[in-house]
C-alpha cells in the first residue's frame, strides 16, 4: 500500500489484538502508515498480519522483546490490552521506562484511567466510548478533531482547517473538486454555519465538517497534516 505523504511520518506499534486494538492496527495501515501489531495469541496476530505492515507474536511485559523489536522507534504505542488489567498497567510502565514519547493505554473505567495517568501514560481511551476507528484518526492526525463511521465506506469528519485554506472562500478551496468530498457544515467559534455558501471564508482555528468516502477523507487528511 502506498504510504501517504507527510512531512513527518509516524510510525505507530499497537499491543493487544482484541476488536479495539484490531481496529486502530488496521485503520491507521489503512490510512497509509507503518503499524506494528503485537499480540500473545498466534491466532489474533494471524488474523491481522494481511492488514498492517507486521504482526508479532510476543509477551510485551518482556522488556528485552520490546527492545529488540525496535519499540524505541516508534511515535506512539498503543497499549489495547483488554482483559488482564495488570498486563496493561505493566506494560505501560515499561513503555514509559524505555522512553517511549506518546503511550496510548486503552482502560476499562475511570478507575483503571486514573491509575495508568499517574503510571504516565500520556493519553487514556476508554473503548466503550471510542471507536477504535475514531481513536486512530485522531492518533494519526492531530487536524481531526472527531471521526465518525457511517457506513462501512463512508464517514464524517471534524478537522481543522488547514493553513493553505485559511483566507479562501468555500468556493476557491473547492474542496468537491479537490477530494471528492462535501463540505456540510463549518464551525467558528461556537456559531456553526449549516450548509456553507461557496462565498463563506475559511479563518485560522474554523472546523470543517465534512463527508465522503473513507478514501477521499483520507486523502484530504493526510495532505491537512
Amino acid at each position: 500500500m502506498a504510504k501517504l505523504k507527510s512531512k513527518e511520518a509516524k510510525q505507530f506499534a499497537v499491543i493487544g489484538l482484541g476488536r479495539f486494538g484490531t481496529s486502530i492496527a488496521k485503520t491507521l495501515y489503512q490510512m497509509g502508515y507503518e503499524v506494528l501489531a503485537i499480540d500473545t495469541s498466534e491466532e489474533r496476530v494471524n488474523e491481522v498480519a494481511d492488514f498492517v505492515t507486521h504482526a508479532l507474536q510476543a509477551d510485551a511485559k518482556d522488556e528485552e522483546v520490546l527492545k529488540k523489536v525496535g519499540i524505541r522507534n516508534f511515535d506512539t504505542v498503543i497499549v489495547a490490552i483488554g482483559s488482564d488489567i495488570q498486563a496493561n498497567i505493566l506494560v505501560t510502565v515499561i513503555l514509559k521506562d524505555m522512553g517511549i514519547k506518546h503511550v496510548v493505554a486503552k482502560a476499562q473505567n475511570d478507575l483503571h484511567g486514573k491509575v495508568l495517568t499517574k503510571v504516565g501514560a500520556d493519553q487514556v481511551v476508554y473503548p466503550e466510548r471510542d471507536m477504535g476507528v475514531r481513536v486512530a484518526h485522531a492518533l494519526a492526525t492531530s487536524s481531526v478533531m472527531d471521526y465518525l463511521e457511517l457506513s462501512p465506506h463512508h464517514s464524517l469528519v471534524e478537522i481543522r482547517t488547514p493553513e493553505r485554506f485559511i483566507g479562501q472562500t468555500l468556493g476557491e478551496a473547492d474542496l468537491r473538486a479537490r477530494y471528492g468530498i462535501t463540505v456540510i457544515a463549518v464551525r467558528k467559534g461556537d456559531d456553526v454555519i449549516a450548509s456553507p455558501g461557496a462565498d463563506t471564508t475559511f479563518a485560522a482555528g474554523d472546523i470543517i465538517v465534512a463527508v465522503g468516502s473513507n478514501e477521499d477523507l483520507n486523502r484530504f487528511e493526510g495532505e491537512s497534516r
